[in-house]
């Protein structure tokens, strides 16, 4: 009995607080929760899942009347129990066969026996042990098993987490997939184009010379004929008196030449082709000197399919909780993180009223909190309001601007320590990080938050001219 009482308690005792259920409600995976208790535990998590199995739920799960009825009822007469006598408390744990004390408990039927049970013949050759031991290992038992429970949540959702992964792998796979074709559509139509061009002129020349060799291949056939009349004239006058022999044997046209640069001019179709292709393609084609990486994007930040803008949303979008991407926060990263030399890029950041740009250690945290310092891992300049800036050095370090730039320069000479920020326009300097750097930096990117409608505006990689 008291085996069955204690089971029963704990199944009306809820998973959060371990206190018996108050004002129990229903989710929809089945699981009952304190109302409170559900409550708190969502404003931690910020999500509406369940504690146990962490299956999304209603916003307002119902009154689970049944269960409620249950605990109070069992509470009301646990509170009873100590106004009754004493005998009815030695019935329950004595024998309900012999009477005597219940102080075995058998292992293979899972139930308090007596002396006498050891005996009989239910119980013979049984694996006993003393009741007070096997409340203990009970407890010990379920005391073992809140670690297994807690690993096992943690491996059901690390599974629900590598399936949601798995499923934005083959989202991620066909989507560069479509893009890649299409930038080699692209290309093959450039190719195209140029190749149909480049044929157009040699088919231009061949029928332009072709043209001026067929007037001239007639020109010489009127000559030919012409000297061949004379020829035969010449043969005829040799019978006539000698004056009359010399007219006709004199003759006033010029000995043919042949036209230089008659010929196709086939350097000029083909000398350095594919070097000469190539150049004409580098005028259509961009560079820039970061790629964003989406996989380090917050789920309420959308990156352009070229990888070269980002701008926030507002809307949250169910992306794997993958360790390289910010959770808290509407940060990203540039794809290519630097380890030595020096680098730079200039980011567009236009009429936006707030922005952050700079640099993040590959080491800076994307999951929890974080301090816009350098000990945190960030050099960073900032725009608020509109109109101030910042570098956020472990005191805020207010800068003054003549002008309200449209673009920030971003320079890193990764061995000497330094970031620095400038005024691509003027190449004026904001401000310099100086410091000791350990690991990679990457370039680091925030359009921030868009609540009032003020701040919808991308940040945008400017290209560069490729030399």
């Amino acid at each position: 009995m008291a085996a069955t009482a204690s089971f029963l308690e704990e199944e009306l005792c809820c998973a959060v607080c371990s206190d018996f259920f108050k004002d129990p409600v229903l989710l929809k995976c089945s699981h009952s929760f304190c109302r409170v208790c559900l409550k708190k535990f969502w404003e931690q998590k910020s999500s509406r899942e369940c504690p146990l199995c962490r299956r999304k739920s209603m916003d307002d799960p119902p009154l689970n009347l049944i269960l409620k009825n249950i605990v109070e009822n069992h509470l009301k007469h646990k509170n009873e129990a100590p106004e009754k006598t004493e005998a009815p408390e030695k019935n329950e744990s004595h024998c309900s066969l012999h009477g005597e004390k219940l102080l075995l408990y058998c292992v293979e039927d899972q139930e308090p026996i007596c002396v006498v049970c050891q005996t009989a013949r239910k119980h013979r050759d049984h694996q006993l042990c003393p009741l007070e031991e096997a409340v203990e290992d009970k407890k010990d038992l379920r005391a073992s098993l809140i670690p297994l429970k807690e690993k096992l949540e943690k491996f059901t959702k690390l599974k629900q987490e590598s399936e949601k992964t798995a499923k934005h792998i083959k989202s991620q796979s066909q989507h560069t997939e479509k893009k890649i074709k299409g930038e080699f559509e692209e290309l093959h139509q450039f190719l195209r184009e140029e190749e149909e061009a480049r044929l157009t002129v040699l088919r231009v020349e061949e029928k332009e010379k072709s043209e001026r060799m067929k007037e001239k291949i007639e020109n010489i056939s009127k000559h030919v004929s012409t000297l061949s009349e004379k020829i035969r004239d010449i043969e005829k006058a040799t019978d006539l008196d000698f004056p009359a022999f010399i007219c006709v044997a004199q003759c006033s046209l010029q000995d043919p030449e042949l036209a230089s640069g008659a010929l196709i001019d086939v350097a000029k179709h083909l000398g350095s082709l594919k070097f000469r292709v190539w150049e004409k393609m580098l005028g259509t084609v961009q560079y820039t000197p970061v790629t964003l990486d989406p996989n380090t994007a917050a789920p309420w930040l959308s990156v352009s399919d070229d990888l070269t803008s980002v701008r926030y949303t507002g809307v949250y979008r169910q992306l794997p909780d993958n360790p390289e991407r910010f959770t808290n926060f509407a940060f990203l990263l540039g794809s290519e993180g630097f380890n030595s030399g020096k680098h730079s890029w200039e980011v567009e950041v236009g009429d936006k009223p707030e922005w952050d740009v700079g640099v993040a250690a590959e080491s800076v945290n994307r999951k929890g909190g974080i301090a816009y310092w350098p000990e945190d891992g960030l050099q960073v300049m900032t725009l608020r309001k509109g109109d101030e800036y910042e570098a956020c050095t472990s005191t805020p370090t207010h800068l003054r601007l003549k002008r309200k730039p449209q673009r920030i320069r971003v320079q890193l000479d990764y061995d000497r320590g330094e970031v620095s920020f400038f005024n691509p326009t003027d190449m004026s300097l904001i401000y310099t990080f100086k410091g000791t750097f350990t690991g990679r930096l990457f370039p680091f990117f925030s359009p921030c938050v868009n609540d009032d409608g003020s701040n919808p505006g991308p940040l945008k990689i400017c290209p560069v001219k490729v030399k």
